[in-house]
C-alpha cells in the first residue's frame, strides 16, 4: 500500500506503508492493505504511519482529508 501525505508547502511522506492511523472527525481509524474505498475529513491530532520496514513515524496536523482507493492512500493536511 502506498501513502502520499501532503501539506500546502511540501510532501511530508511518500512511500510504501503497512498501516496509517488518522484522527477522523468521527473518531480515529486505521487503514490497512485492501481497505474499502473511503473519503473522510480529519481533525487536529496525530497521524501514525508504520512503514513496510516496521518503522513508526508521527505527524501533527490541524485538519485535512484522506482518500483511500485501490491500496493508495492520499492525505492532504494543514
Amino acid at each position: 500500500m502506498t501513502l502520499e501525505l501532503i501539506s500546502p508547502n511540501q510532501t511530508l511522506f511518500s512511500g510504501e506503508i503497512y498501516l496509517v492511523k488518522v484522527p477522523g472527525t468521527k473518531g480515529s481509524f486505521e487503514v490497512l492493505n485492501n481497505h474499502v474505498p473511503i473519503i473522510s475529513s480529519l481533525e487536529a491530532g496525530k497521524i501514525k504511519v508504520i512503514t513496510k520496514e516496521g518503522k513508526e513515524r508521527f505527524f501533527d496536523i490541524n485538519k485535512g482529508f484522506i482518500e483511500v482507493k485501490n491500496n493508495k492512500v492520499s492525505i492532504l493536511v494543514s
